[in-house]
């Protein structure tokens, strides 16, 4: 079954600047057990609410099978990880992921390709590692609440 391993809804970006000088700190908990999504405008509380520029790519899945060892949503700054979910084989459909307050639908726009900060952040390699498995970015399409935990997936084509 699948399931949400991990939530982040970061009211901050951490990588500015060069890779070489390293990520801005991480603020409190910016890892969670629940987010609140917007249709239209992302998560509650994260960087990228409300955001023009970021409405087609407000809320990023990414697949825990595809992250290198050790790594976590802290690190490659994506929105969800989920498990059992093919996340990167989706974009052109609607993912639907219910986590047992009803069904948050995600139109998948295109994949999130990983950049330098992975090799930065995660260890050498890790961007090379991630390529074609970095995750989708997402328009929401409804409001709706995600939780830690298991859920019940569907794709619509």
């Amino acid at each position: 079954m699948a399931e949400i391993v991990q939530l982040l809804a970061s009211p901050i970006s951490r990588y500015e600047g060069r890779p070489a000088d390293g990520p801005r700190p991480a603020p409190p908990g910016e890892l969670v057990e629940r987010i609140e999504i917007r249709a239209n405008l992302g998560i509650v509380g994260d960087r990228y609410f409300g955001k023009p520029a970021h409405r087609d790519a407000s809320v990023t899945v990414t697949a825990v099978e595809g992250v290198p060892a050790g790594a976590d949503l802290t690190q490659l700054r994506r929105n969800i990880l989920v498990r059992d979910l093919p996340v990167d084989d989706l974009v052109g459909t609607v993912l639907v992921l219910d986590s047992g307050d009803g069904p948050v639908r995600l139109r998948v726009n295109r994949r999130a390709n990983p950049c330098a900060w992975m090799d930065a952040t995660i260890g050498p390699g890790a961007r090379a590692a991630l390529r074609g498995k970095g995750g989708i970015r997402c328009t929401p399409l409804n409001d709706g609440v995600l939780w830690v935990g298991p859920i019940i997936a569907t794709i619509e084509r």
